[in-house]
């Protein structure tokens, strides 16, 4: 199915991978958000288990392995063009994720990615849902911590 001006939704995953006090993000290297710093993630293959997406996508976007544990949000995303045609339309699942492996380097749609502290996801200009998300996310990870 295609992403730009499909026919119907498309199923995605993104992962909220925290480890210590900051979040894996990545710069968006196409579009849409394209250049934008955001959670690592993409389009859910035929076939593929929404926890083995994400571990796909955040493999390919950072080099990193992960383990998906809880939903942190699940949501939809559209974007139209300029005649108002639906160019976009995501629905996404966001998993909170913790790091079990790999190097971390920029690879497939990633032009940049990075461990960003806490307290400095908002100065990299993510977006306001992102930040909320990011948000909710450390809550849980702390719930869990705290046991």
């Amino acid at each position: 199915m295609a992403r730009e001006y499909p026919e119907a939704p498309v199923a995605a995953v993104g992962g909220v991978v925290i480890d210590g006090g900051a979040v894996l993000l990545v710069r968006r290297a196409f579009p849409p958000r394209q250049g934008e710093w955001s959670l690592p993630g993409g389009r859910l293959e035929l076939g593929e288990s929404l926890t083995d997406g994400v571990r796909r996508e955040v493999r390919e976007e950072t080099g990193l392995d992960v383990e998906p544990g809880v939903v942190v949000h699940v949501f939809d995303r559209v974007h139209r063009d300029e005649t108002g045609r639906i160019r976009y339309h995501f629905v996404i699942v966001d998993f909170l994720c913790r790091p079990t492996g790999g190097t971390l380097a920029a690879g497939d749609d990633a032009a940049d990615a990075r461990w960003v502290p806490r307290a400095d996801v908002a100065a990299l200009g993510v977006n306001a849902h992102a930040v909320d998300v990011i948000a909710r996310a450390f809550r849980l990870h702390d719930e869990a911590q705290a046991g």
